[in-house]
């Protein structure tokens, strides 16, 4: 099984540029589900409600297709899935409880679109866009709020009996190699020292970062580049995308890569095969 994850930072764009329909097809097979196509492709920053997509954007053949956006803000945020499987369970935010039994928390935090998740047989995968901490201290307040709470989510699943995988843009670069210019941007959002913490704090739960686990010392592999400075073109990068995985489910995945050649946004997509 194939998943990919990518920031599209605007799918609509994404197709009219012609980048969307290639996706499919990147690791190999047609565009319409074909045997050797990816089984899952998770997008974040749509920056659509379904209704704004094209058809074709909507109901690709031979995927069953998922959307989250915001309630109050339109052409922001939102996240999409594209699954071959019909999951067992779809769920929209961390407020939706897992179990009607159970309280919800964090409903609050799911205004901007920012997670979905789907159920399999073996597995729970969970796609999320998580905030950036620009523009002022309001949004870093928002980004680590969504942190934590996020982090109690996961781990309240994984209580519940659940393999984890989730996967998106993190908007934090963790180390010092997952970035090209760590001295420069040690007072920049996107490696604070406390939104690393974060990502220490994730980890020391148990849950790995696949890219590291496979590629423990790899340097200049990024995910996102400045498009104002060029910097792709020089690879001046930051690896902030991610997939993470439960230290129950890890030894399923046989093997993970970034797509740095496949261009449509200022992110590139990222995957697993599991």
């Amino acid at each position: 099984m194939k998943i990919i994850s990518w920031n599209t930072n605007g799918l609509r764009a994404t197709a009219k540029q012609g980048f969307f329909t290639p996706l499919f097809s990147a690791q190999g097979g047609s565009a319409s589900g074909g045997e050797d196509s990816p089984d899952i492709i998770c997008l974040q920053e749509t920056k659509a409600e379904p209704e704004q997509l094209p058809e074709e954007v909507r109901n690709v053949p031979g995927y069953f297709s998922y959307f989250s956006y915001p309630k109050i803000k339109k052409g922001y945020s939102g996240v999409a899935i594209y699954s071959k499987e019909k999951p067992k369970e779809v769920f929209y935010g961390m407020g939706i409880a897992t179990r009607p039994t159970e309280q919800s928390f964090g409903r609050e935090l799911d205004d901007e679109g920012r997670l979905l998740g789907v159920k399999y047989k073996d597995f729970t995968l969970i796609n999320v866009y998580f905030p950036n901490g620009g523009q002022g201290p309001e949004r870093l307040k928002y980004k680590l709020e969504f942190y934590d709470a996020f982090l109690k989510f996961i781990i309240k699943l994984r209580k519940n009996g659940e393999n984890l995988i989730f996967c998106g843009d993190v908007n934090t670069a963790h180390t010092a190699i997952d970035l090209a210019r760590p001295k420069e941007n040690e007072e920049n959002t996107g490696f604070l020292p406390i939104e690393r913490a974060w990502i220490d704090k994730l980890i020391k739960n148990n849950f790995l970062d696949v890219w590291r686990h496979f590629n423990p010392n790899k340097i200049d592999a990024y995910t996102y580049w400045d498009t104002k400075t060029r910097a792709r073109d020089r690879n001046v990068g930051w690896r902030i995308d991610y997939f993470f995985a439960d230290s129950q489910i890890i030894s399923k995945i046989k093997n993970t890569g970034i797509m740095s050649d496949y261009y449509g946004s200022d992110h590139c997509p990222i995957w697993i095969e599991i």
